[in-house]
């Protein structure tokens, strides 16, 4: 009912025809790209574009009304060229899509008569599983957002939304936002104080660039958050292993249980794939956080190091803002991060045998 102009907007749905199984769609319109929030980013969306293949819908609203509507949501879709179809009983074909699992489709527009079995064979033919859509939706330049003043956080753009940008800014810190294939060496030429790792679509395991360059990051002190596709890219560089799921995590109203405390979160999610629980074994990483309908891996903390990756999204937009907080976990790593580095080099300055010895009791 509400949140389409996030949802339509994020990047993790790339290459995807979205079904909104709510009814009516579109009731208060889509704001203008013009309205900011108090960081200059795009209050109402989550990207520049919308980033859906095609959107399904059971009633479209064409009647919109709220005072910062701008235009219709065919509108956009047009404005945009993405097609869309209504009149479809979208529940229904929910109910087929959660016995069968997530497949392949095509949505195609045309002036002339269109061939089902052209369309059939053009969707077999079409291969998702395998194809870089990261390399679609990330940033092509280093882009940096915040008070220059602040202290640095890279932030690893595999399909970012703007809403960790702005989560990030909140914590007090600026954002160098660089692209997914960015080498370890340039991101550390930025002298960061800590590194994110974004959402994005698409399967992990053709992050391999990604995946080499966290690998080498696993290596230095830096403090790190996966979140999504960043959670998935963690795991695959540390030794485990992904798999795609049958049932795709879809939706505002997701619970997942925290192993440690058993309390329980409702969540906003987005992913098709998910680790293999199996294969963090000896990789000194544990599960953290566990999906409350089918037990699959929703975060993961190592045991030693200041790394932790979550498979929802903390910055909700849209959903519950129920684990907001795993940014503020993030910005207690960074700062505990930085203090050892103090506390030690305090201990060489001034009299180091002290501090040697309390960290050896």
């Amino acid at each position: 009912m509400v949140g389409y102009a996030e949802t339509l907007t994020d990047p993790s749905y790339r290459g995807q025809i979205l079904c909104m199984t709510y009814p009516l769609i579109g009731n208060y319109g889509v704001p203008s790209k013009s309205i900011m929030d108090n960081y200059g980013l795009p209050k109402y969306f989550e990207s520049d574009r919308i980033q859906v293949s095609g959107l399904i819908v059971h009633e479209l609203c064409n009647g919109a009304s709220h005072r910062e509507c701008d235009k219709t949501l065919d509108q956009w879709l047009y404005d945009e060229r993405i097609p869309g179809i209504y009149g479809i009983d979208t529940r229904d074909f929910t109910k087929k899509i959660r016995i069968k699992g997530v497949m392949k489709g095509a949505l195609s527009v045309s002036e002339n008569q269109i061939n089902p079995k052209d369309l059939l064979d053009t969707i077999k033919k079409t291969k998702y599983d395998g194809f870089n859509f990261m390399s679609q939706v990330s940033v092509d330049e280093t882009t940096q957002y915040g008070d220059p003043s602040l202290e640095p956080i890279v932030l690893i753009d595999t399909g970012t939304k703007f809403s960790i940008i702005r989560n990030i800014l909140r914590l007090g810190y600026r954002v160098i936002r660089v692209p997914w294939n960015i080498s370890f060496s340039k991101i550390i030429s930025y002298k960061p104080k800590g590194i994110i790792i974004s959402n994005g679509p698409g399967d992990p395991k053709m992050c391999s660039s990604t995946i080499e360059t966290v690998l080498k990051l696993f290596n230095s002190p830096l403090p790190m958050l996966g979140i999504c596709l960043g959670n998935q890219i963690i795991a695959l560089a540390a030794g485990g292993d992904t798999y795609k799921l049958k049932f795709g995590h879809r939706g505002q109203n997701k619970g997942c249980t925290e192993v440690d405390t058993k309390q329980t979160f409702i969540t906003s999610q987005n992913h098709g794939y998910g680790i293999k629980s199996n294969t963090l074994d000896k990789t000194g990483f544990r599960t953290w956080y566990i999906n409350s309908d089918d037990n699959t891996i929703e975060g993961i903390k190592h045991e030693s190091k200041p790394i932790i990756a979550v498979q929802f999204h903390p910055e909700a937009s849209p959903g519950p803002y129920d684990c907001i907080h795993i940014f503020e976990s993030f910005k207690d790593l960074v700062e505990q991060t930085e203090s050892k580095k103090k506390s030690i080099h305090g201990g060489k300055v001034n009299g180091g045998g002290k501090i040697f010895q309390r960290m050896k009791q």
